[in-house]
């Protein structure tokens, strides 16, 4: 279970991490400003295992990989929206960030909601309702299940 922090529509990646940030050497240095402009709350307030919920087109915009490095940092268990920008979706998974599409949950939850994701089942429960999700095909599964791509390809 985990705490629901819900977006709109057309998030970009400057509005996950703008710009400004990209100029401090880590991913660590720069998570405490995720989502500073929509939310200053934000980093402050979540917690590990707690879900990013958002509507059409999440993370689009640049395709900086540090959009979904610091969500990844902060502990976000999953980004669910209705839909991603294919460049956000991709560094996701290739970071080890699940970007799950779940084109109900949107409108069934609000901020601070708890909520329960099963990846295995393709499933998200929240208020006793369970809704379908996109379930992972397993090699994208195997990629998170790693940690991402470079720790799979390590693997190999």
């Amino acid at each position: 279970m985990g705490k629901v922090y819900k977006f709109h529509n057309d998030v970009d990646t400057d509005q996950i991490i703008a710009s400004q940030y990209l100029l401090y050497p880590t991913v660590e240095e720069m998570k405490a400003h995720t989502f500073e402009s929509l939310d200053a709350d934000f980093a402050a307030n979540i917690k590990p295992g707690d879900f990013v919920v958002a509507a059409e087109n999440f993370g689009c915009g640049s395709s900086r990989e540090q959009a979904p490095a610091v969500l990844k940092a902060l502990g976000v268990k999953a980004v669910l929206a209705k839909s991603f920008a294919r460049i956000f979706y991709r560094n996701a998974i290739n970071i080890g960030l699940p970007a799950i599409v779940c084109k109900d949950i949107y409108d069934h939850v609000e901020q601070g909601d708890e909520i329960e994701l099963s990846m295995t089942e393709g499933t998200v429960t929240a208020g006793g309702q369970v809704y379908t999700c996109t379930k992972l095909p397993a090699h994208l599964q195997s990629i998170l299940d790693q940690g991402g791509l470079i720790a799979s390809l390590n693997e190999l």
